[in-house]
């Protein structure tokens, strides 16, 4: 009898290997503040101005290997997103509106008519009972009960500082690197320590971690790849299935000179300060470049699914005049904006044997899809999880990018915060938008005002043609109200009145 236990154990352990390894490895490849334009690679119909001026062949040979998506979407800022993708939720939903960072405290400007709401200024919780957090099951800690090796490298930002999110090994991941509270950094510099006084973590802007590499001159975005792929080694070694969250600091502001590649763009007659910005570009391709080379040297690429994509859209807030260091055109406005330059992103997918060299995909897709979809690549068809999710797994797009996803499908943006002062770039504060089709519904929550594009024909958002379709204005106002009332969504409050804001729909 006993020996028959052995066996049954052996053949247990043996069978949960052979799947284990049958799993797919995962990358996500985030990028923070990434523009559309921002790449070689182009997004629209054509090849533009800003496309050439970017080296990306990492990039590329990830388009011309797998799918690339030209109506993905993410929320207009960082915390949001990163939030919607650990929780399948859509920000309307996990009330994570805006950028986090320290615990009970909101980061909103102050306004004169509006007051902000009292939105989840501590981010996602792992744990109940949070006060101003998210709870919510995250997709590393389901990915790593299925058997994933876990891995958290570069920016984090799921959490404000000293609340359970704040670390990501607190969400699932089995390693962190560098990854912390802040969703920005004090410098990319080694010689500057990332931003830290010498033997010391420097809150909030200092990286953490990397003590290694202070006083060297690594750059951040290469040592962050270095202590990548040193973790990748383990579970490569142990044939273990990995999930592998790179999330690079990179482009984010303050920029600073990548000094490998800044040669290329300063031979281009590019203004010093724009230079950084593109080396700063070629910088973070070169990361994805040598993660690429790894799964080919160690003969595991064909089993490994790559994401890429950005958080929000680029940042088009100039602190110098002249020197635009991001450029969305033809698109709409920039980061923290409901307008197509805020939160459409480049993203493109490779599936080994399930896209199609080369293929591109126009079906709209969302941050919190992501969820969704990792989910049934990973085979977790049931998840146990405590939230109620809006994503919908893209993954058969990803076999065909022609199939529907959803016809009647509606996207929803809403950010009932005060990211900026209106000095610095007004019309970007208070607004919600829903898509449906070719029509999208912009609602500025501050004035009351509608505007309707279509998408299809103006996608710059010139012509707004709400009077011209009422019935169509009218529509997706009572469909945007009518979800975010669902999701019990926060709306500012009229310093006036002490009432809520209206929504779309002229009602509270």
């Amino acid at each position: 009898m006993k020996n028959k236990i052995v066996i049954s154990l052996s053949l247990w352990l043996s069978c949960h290997l052979i799947y284990a390894q049958q799993l797919p490895n995962i990358i996500v490849f985030i990028v923070d503040d990434m523009g559309w334009q921002d790449t070689a690679v182009p997004f629209w119909n054509r090849t533009t101005n800003w496309n050439n001026r970017y080296h990306t062949p990492a990039m590329e040979r990830l388009a011309k290997e797998g799918m690339k998506f030209t109506n993905a979407y993410a929320a207009p800022v960082c915390t949001p997103s990163r939030v919607s993708l650990l929780t399948g939720m859509n920000a309307a939903h996990h009330r994570v509106t805006n950028w986090t960072l320290r615990k009970n405290q909101s980061v909103d400007e102050a306004d004169s008519l509006l007051q902000s709401p009292d939105w989840n200024v501590n981010g996602l919780s792992p744990i109940p009972n949070i006060e101003h957090s998210v709870y919510a099951t995250p997709l590393p800690q389901l990915l790593q009960q299925q058997g994933y090796y876990t891995i958290q490298c570069g920016k984090a930002h799921f959490g404000a500082m000293e609340t359970p999110g704040a670390d990501p090994l607190n969400l699932g991941f089995l390693k962190n690197i560098a990854g912390h509270a802040a969703g920005g950094l004090g410098s990319y510099l080694g010689e500057k320590n990332y931003g830290n006084q010498k033997g010391m973590h420097s809150l909030p802007w200092g990286v953490p971690g990397l003590e290694a590499y202070h006083g060297s001159d690594v750059f951040l975005t290469e040592a962050l790849t270095r202590e990548a792929l040193r973790a990748l080694d383990s579970p490569v070694q142990q044939k273990q299935p990995f999930f592998l969250y790179m999330a690079h600091y990179a482009v984010h502001i303050p920029y600073a000179a990548d000094k490998r590649f800044m040669n290329r763009y300063i031979s281009m007659g590019l203004p010093p300060k724009e230079a950084e910005y593109a080396a700063l570009v070629e910088g973070m391709d070169n990361s994805l470049a040598d993660l690429l080379h790894y799964l080919d040297e160690k003969g595991i690429s064909n089993n490994t699914v790559i994401f890429f994509v950005s958080d929000n859209g680029g940042f088009t807030l100039q602190p110098r005049a002249g020197e635009p260091y991001t450029q969305n055109k033809p698109l709409r406005s920039g980061k923290g904006a409901v307008y197509e330059g805020g939160i459409r992103v480049p993203m493109l997918v490779k599936y080994p044997g399930i896209t199609k060299p080369g293929t591109v995909c126009n079906q709209p897709v969302l941050i919190e899809d992501f969820f969704s979809t990792l989910l049934a690549i990973a085979g977790i068809e049931h998840p146990n999880m405590v939230q109620s999710t809006d994503g919908k797994s893209f993954l058969s797009l990803l076999y065909n990018p022609q199939k529907n996803l959803d016809a009647n499908r509606k996207l929803i943006w809403h950010f009932p915060n005060k990211w900026i002062p209106d000095n610095t770039a007004p019309g970007i504060n208070y607004h919600s938008a829903i898509r449906e089709g070719k029509w999208k519904l912009v609602y500025n929550i501050r004035s009351g005002e509608h505007q309707l594009f279509d998408i299809n024909s103006d996608i710059e958002e010139l012509h707004n043609v709400a009077k011209k379709y009422p019935a169509v204005t009218n529509r997706l106002s009572r469909d945007i109200s009518e979800q975010l009332r669902k999701w019990n969504a926060d709306m500012p409050i009229v310093k006036a009145s002490g009432n809520r804001a209206l929504m779309a729909d002229g009602k509270k």
